[in-house]
């Protein structure tokens, strides 16, 4: 049961860049015991009013409150000794140390580090909270979803009373959700832990929010008690209307006749932490085919290895016909594949704009005698903020945008030199509502213009909705591929699971 009196307060919080106003004097209560989930477009303001509580950002104006004295926050430093811990998208490990060292690292301003001690600390904390991860694993060798683990340990192991959880949920698999959820009840119920939930999926709100607060282009619009709020009613509220309509689950068949672009045979990779066994699909000219399963289960590797990023051990991939088995990511980009990561901050360029990000695999079509035509660079980039509906001008860093205006950049870059084939992996992760629709209406129109699409995602919705076949990986194995008209939740469940089909 929460309290009605404020454990934080953020009172009047205005944030400006340049003439961009991110906030607008929000005010924004968090009490005791209580889940509150913050939402809003991408780019309404959540994550720069929760680094403006974390010290990562300082506001214009404006002051912070904790358990009711005037607090100031410069750093993440004294965010933690005031008890406020965050866990952002971009993950902040370091890759080439092990969970343990990781979590010793948080401990600033020791001189030596018991590294004993941080591994017990790591592994009291997973069996405590429910998130186990190896704490003697390096953390490069770790999954996407486990590397979000690690982070979340970070911070519930420091001891924290106001936990930020700033997109959680966005890089695990339906099991693990299911699991995070739970932490995130327990650590409000047993340990009256103030939680702030920034959260695009309606459906994890409506089951674990006390209170909802949205954000619309930079101003508070909306502070309420979450029960009996509906999605549709929060959806109006983040975009000022009813939105767009949802993109229409694919339903016309492939023609047996269209040609087959992409052939995988027989692909095999062995990893210390999983790999590919025999796996084997095809997908035709104007098709979508989605890949499900849980996270974990081999989708990561499959995806490297048909951008040229993983070496397959066996069997061969095929372009139109052509052999490329183990070709590099440059060869396969001439051979007409063309790649969306899982990680976009990984796919970009923060400090180089948005005109620069946009040609970066395609620096040979806008060079003129050993330099760059920035004419052609400029004609290419208007064409596409116009085409793909980006928020941003040619030359503003790409650092600067909001992740659903990024997510617009790199798609740009990959659908705007018309691939035969798309690599196309968790493309709407951490987007809101509206980017979502626009995202996934994007890979329906490559398809319809015949783009061949590898579709990676471990949103059964995404999957659902835009998919014509569903292959379902289960430990690095196609455990099964079923046309639309075939598939149920439930089946695609058992299926990753590990039931026989």
């Amino acid at each position: 049961m929460s309290s009605s009196t404020p454990s934080v307060l953020l009172r009047e919080i205005r944030k400006a860049y340049g003439v961009t106003v991110a906030l607008d004097g929000v005010t924004l209560e968090l009490r005791p015991g209580e889940i509150h989930a913050l939402l809003g477009e991408n780019g309404a303001g959540k994550t720069t009013l929760m680094k403006t509580l974390f010290g990562l950002t300082q506001p214009d104006s404006g002051r912070i409150e904790v358990d009711g004295n005037a607090t100031v926050i410069k750093s993440p430093r004294d965010a933690r000794a005031a008890g406020i811990g965050m866990v952002t998208q971009h993950f902040s490990l370091v890759k080439t140390m092990t969970v343990a060292e990781n979590l010793a690292l948080s401990e600033a301003g020791l001189l030596r580090v018991d590294l004993a001690k941080a591994r017990r600390t790591a592994e009291d904390a997973a069996a405590r909270y429910g998130l186990e991860v190896p704490a003697d694993t390096v953390v490069a060798e770790l999954s996407v979803a486990l590397q979000q683990r690690v982070e979340i340990l970070k911070a519930l192991a420091a001891g924290c009373k106001y936990l930020i959880l700033d997109e959680p949920t966005a890089v695990l698999g339906p099991q693990d959700v299911d699991s995070l959820l739970g932490v995130i009840e327990r650590l409000r119920d047993r340990e009256s832990m103030s939680i702030v939930l920034i959260c695009h999926k309606m459906k994890e709100v409506e089951r674990v929010a006390d209170r909802v607060s949205v954000l619309r282009r930079g101003a508070l619009v909306a502070s309420t008690v979450a029960k009996g709020m509906t999605t549709k009613e929060l959806v109006t509220l983040m975009v000022g209307g009813d939105g767009a309509e949802p993109v229409a689950r694919a339903t016309a068949a492939v023609r047996e006749s269209a040609a087959v672009v992409l052939a995988v045979r027989g692909v095999s990779v062995e990893r210390a932490l999983g790999g590919l066994d025999d796996v084997s699909f095809e997908v035709r000219e104007g098709e979508i085919l989605g890949i499900a399963g849980v996270s974990g289960n081999g989708q990561s590797e499959l995806v490297y290895v048909l951008s040229g990023t993983l070496r397959a051990d066996s069997g061969n991939l095929e372009v139109a016909g052509s052999v490329v088995t183990n070709a590099t990511p440059s060869e396969l980009l001439a051979a007409g594949v063309g790649m969306l990561g899982e990680d976009r901050h990984a796919s970009a360029v923060h400090h180089l704009a948005v005109v620069e990000n946009l040609v970066l695999d395609q620096l040979e079509s806008v060079t003129r005698l050993g330099h760059l035509d920035r004419g052609a660079m400029a004609q290419r980039c208007e064409t596409a903020i116009k085409e793909f509906e980006i928020k941003a001008t040619p030359d503003q860093h790409l650092g600067t945008l909001s992740g659903g205006n990024m997510q617009k950049v790199l798609l740009a870059r990959l659908f705007g030199r018309s691939p035969r084939v798309a690599i196309v992996s968790q493309p709407t992760r951490g987007l809101d509502v509206v980017s979502t629709r626009y995202v996934r209406s994007l890979i329906a129109g490559a398809r319809d213009k015949g783009t061949a699409v590898v579709l990676v995602s471990e949103d059964l919705d995404e999957v659902l909705e835009l998919a014509d076949r569903v292959a379902v990986m289960y430990r690095g194995r196609i455990a099964g591929i079923l046309h639309a008209h075939e598939v149920t939740r439930g089946r695609l469940g058992e299926m990753m699971a590990g039931v026989s089909v």
